[in-house]
């Protein structure tokens, strides 16, 4: 009964336990051998693999836009994972009083708000010398800090959690790192981004 021209399509047969949704995470899971090339499998095994460096404790992942800028200046990083949809902007700004340059990561939300862009310190205005979106900056970027960098989807169920759970961007580290300790002196680090930007 099974249209033959569809019939050349199929890669394996397989029984599952379960309907709907979980039925088809199911067939996904026993088809990942055959599926290993597909960016879905590949995704959720590489969330997985981060799930998996948190829920041991291994101290080496990172997450959050200023954690993970940090990792990536220490050269900690060996892979950076980011949601395709990160909603996250990179500003270099001048101090106009001080001339210092720092860089601040901005939400939507954060741009509108212009304390942001003025220094309370210095009371001086910081003049935008940059601004690009962050996902665009890792693109051009990203190999200078020797990584690999995965952009991953909301669509499976590992991608959704990374995404609500742990603001989208994140990385797996190549040894464990205290990236507060490294942040002390850094400008990357002055609060400027929170991370509940959904």
């Amino acid at each position: 009964m099974f249209d033959p021209r569809l019939q050349a399509k199929v890669v394996k047969m397989i029984d599952v336990s379960y309907g709907g949704e979980s039925g088809f995470n199911q067939a996904i899971e026993m088809s990942a051998e055959v599926l290993s090339n597909v960016k879905f499998v590949q995704e959720k095994k590489l969330i997985g693999k981060f799930f998996e460096e948190i829920s041991q404790d291994t101290g080496k992942y990172v997450l959050g836009v200023d954690d993970t800028m940090t990792a990536l200046e220490m050269g900690a990083v060996e892979t950076l994972i980011v949601w395709e949809n990160l909603d996250v902007r990179r500003y270099e700004l001048k101090n106009s009083a001080t001339g210092d340059t720092v860089v601040k990561y901005l939400n939507t939300t954060q741009e509108a708000d212009q304390r942001n862009f003025t220094d309370e310190a210095s009371s001086g205005d910081l003049e935008v010398i940059d601004n690009t979106l962050l996902l665009e900056w890792f693109a051009e970027n990203y190999h200078q800090f020797g990584c690999t960098l995965e952009f991953v989807t909301n669509k499976s169920q590992e991608g959704s959690q990374f995404c609500r759970g742990f603001g989208g961007i994140g990385g797996i580290l190549r040894y464990p790192a205290d990236v507060t300790a490294f942040q002390e002196g850094d400008d990357l680090s002055d609060g400027e981004y929170d991370e509940d930007f959904e």
